[in-house]
């Protein structure tokens, strides 16, 4: 048998991945002198209230090796196998401390994969792994199949302000001035686990249409797209979107996650994103 060990960074529902039988490595927001994990201590919600709040912005902190040490460890005693998709190292610091839990652990049987992605591309990852593992496939299979997966995946999304980003160090002072001095709404993307302005819009609102444009002409129809909305602080939009992007691509219905507050924390309030994955190459 092979465990999934996800993070909060896949955006999806901490009582989804329970249900699912996928054990939750929390990330760490910390205001000032206070660490908080996101799985128990703080949820988004509670993270935007705060950070309203907040004369400084909070910092976030990969979780340590510890918390997944333990896991790796009943791993070894029930015989199993361990997959980790991790978010991009571009954007994280988890796929280290899996890695350095696995240098303490050596006995464990650990197969991490760098995704390059983060948050709803993430969280269709940790749940095709899952699939995959309860279907008996050995973990370095399933390794090699969300590696496969991972290379088609397309990922847009939109920031109220490209502040936050910038202060994390996300994104270059090239495309930070595209939004800062020339007061223009950039499309952003993730391009081998890395934000890229990809183009740029004159208002929130053309930016939004040409997202939904975007997607249109390289999603894929049919189910295994797999795309889904992620969002923060607004709610509305997403479900708006989404219901505009099921109807365009005949589909039963597209999921809608909040995104944790570990992105939200440099990406900021009110992103908006879609991913999804292109269709396999039959060449």
């Amino acid at each position: 048998m092979t465990k999934i060990i996800a993070d909060t960074t896949c955006g999806l529902p901490l009582e989804e991945m329970a249900a699912m039988g996928v054990d939750v490595i929390p990330q760490i927001i910390i205001f000032g002198d206070h660490p908080y994990r996101d799985d128990n201590e703080i949820d988004t919600p509670t993270f935007l209230a705060k950070l309203q709040e907040s004369k400084e912005l909070p910092k976030t902190a990969a979780p340590p090796p510890a918390l997944y040490e333990p896991i790796y460890r009943a791993c070894v005693e029930a015989g199993e196998s361990i997959v980790i998709p991790t978010p991009s190292t571009e954007l994280s610091g988890t796929f280290r401390s899996a890695e350095v839990a696995q240098e303490n652990v050596p006995e464990a049987d650990v197969h991490l994969l760098d995704t390059r992605t983060i948050a709803g591309g993430l969280g269709v990852l940790v749940k095709k792994a899952k699939e995959w593992a309860d279907a008996g496939l050995p973990a370095d299979e399933i390794i090699a199949n969300l590696d496969a997966l991972r290379q088609r995946e397309v990922v847009y999304f939109l920031v109220d302000t490209l502040d936050y980003l910038h202060k994390g160090g996300r994104i270059g002072n090239a495309s930070f001035l595209i939004g800062s001095v020339l007061q223009m709404k950039p499309i952003l993307a993730l391009v081998d686990g890395k934000v890229t302005a990809i183009e740029k819009q004159r208002t929130s609102a053309k930016a939004l249409a040409r997202l939904k444009e975007l997607v249109l002409e390289e999603c894929p129809q049919g189910a295994e797209s797999y795309i889904t909305v992620s969002h923060c602080g607004g709610q509305e939009r997403a479900e708006q979107l989404a219901a505009d992007l099921t109807a365009e691509l005949g589909r039963d219905s597209i999921p809608v996650y909040v995104v944790p507050p570990a992105i939200v924390v440099h990406a900021g309030p009110g992103v908006i994103s879609v991913s999804f994955f292109k269709a396999e190459s039959r060449i």
